[in-house]
């Protein structure tokens, strides 16, 4: 290295880059931003490749356990036959499995009918039903049948559908209104708080008791409110959670905006001529940027949990759409007897607000100047 590459100052870094570089040095909130990014993908994704759509009922399949092997089992190949038999009120005089293919021979006091073949083609186990043989008085038919396997990793519920598939679109439910709610919660406290701060006053006055009699309200009750009026729909959850939760961050973005406004930059631009607008468009809210990408993160899980406690109570998504919250809901009914249905919801969703807690934790500590 020569004598002017020591010499040469070192190149200063900016806030950003320096916090970037501190947020990758904390293990915990890197990999947790990792997980959350691949949880999202997951959620779009998945559904597409479970081979099960998240509505499709398998009568057959009622709250069965998770399993790597295939159903049906062997036990449940019998059960299954004689349940579509006995739908066609016919007699099972003999069958077997061969091969992955039943041969079923069944007797009637009456000619059968050959449509016969629907019963075995609407059972989840069976498909590709079709008769091989006809006695002469069409009293004794043989069919043969193809028995469909279908994996259920996470199991099935108690109206037998497939649980992972419904785990992962109640994810894009949770994550969306999380995400969203959020963001929209930021965008109003961030704005509001801002223009309270910066404005002042009788203004500043009247905008503070406004948010005290806001906090008031009791959060339940107004979500009931919502409903009762204009009946369930998904955006409630939206225009509820976000009606409540701006009002921590105009607060905060508030006291935040009372320091920034004192600051001789800002008082500089005054003496300039610059209107209210400009000052908060060019000065308060990029300084307001630290505070906020904190509050955002760790407002998220909050938004998240509201959701799980408003379904989980019935005020929030409706079948057939699902959140983890209603499959929570669903799956504390039926403990011990298919504990499945509680535990792999609840690991979707304590592992993702422990990731984006995390991420949070991170951020606050990389955006932090003292820490500089």
């Amino acid at each position: 290295m020569t004598e002017a590459a020591l010499h040469r100052p070192a190149r200063p870094r900016s806030l950003w880059s320096d916090a970037w570089a501190r947020l990758k040095a904390n293990r915990a909130a890197y990999w947790s931003g990792f997980f959350i990014l691949g949880m999202i993908i997951a959620c779009l994704v998945g559904p597409f490749l479970t081979g099960h759509a998240f509505n499709t009922i398998y009568q057959d399949y009622v709250r069965v356990p998770p399993s790597l092997r295939p159903y049906p089992k062997p036990a449940m190949v019998g059960s299954a036959l004689a349940d579509a038999m006995r739908r066609a009120r016919v007699t099972i005089e003999q069958w077997q499995e061969d091969k992955g293919e039943v041969i079923v021979a069944v007797t009637a006091a009456q000619p059968i009918d050959e449509r016969i073949t629907r019963y075995l083609d609407r059972s989840s186990t069976f498909e590709n039903a079709k008769v091989v043989e006809r006695s002469a008085d069409g009293r004794r038919l043989v069919m043969t049948a193809a028995i469909e396997q279908h994996y259920f990793l996470f199991g099935t519920d108690t109206s037998g559908r497939d649980l992972l598939t419904r785990t992962l679109v109640a994810g894009r439910v949770s994550l969306a209104v999380g995400i969203v709610g959020g963001l929209v919660s930021v965008l109003i406290g961030v704005v509001y708080g801002a223009i309270s701060g910066l404005v002042g006053g009788r203004t500043d006055e009247i905008m503070m008791r406004i948010v005290d009699v806001l906090y008031s309200l009791p959060f339940v009750f107004f979500v009931i409110m919502l409903v009762v009026f204009f009946g369930r729909h998904f955006l409630l959850m939206f225009l509820g959670i976000a009606a409540v939760l701006w009002l921590d961050m105009a607060r905060i973005v508030r006291g935040q905006t009372l320091s920034i406004k004192r600051q001789e930059y800002v008082q500089a631009a005054e003496a300039l001529g610059v209107d209210s607008t400009g000052i908060l468009l060019r000065h308060v809210i990029p300084n307001l940027l630290g505070p906020v990408v904190i509050y955002t993160t760790l407002l998220v899980p909050q938004v998240i949990i509201l959701e799980s406690f408003l379904s989980y109570f019935g005020l929030g998504v409706q079948e057939p759409m699902s959140s983890w919250g209603v499959l929570i809901a669903q799956g504390k009914n039926n403990i011990p007897a298919a504990n499945w249905l509680l535990i792999f919801p609840s690991l979707f969703l304590t592992s993702t607000l422990f990731a984006l807690n995390f991420i949070g934790d991170g951020l606050r500590d990389a955006l932090d100047p003292k820490d500089r």
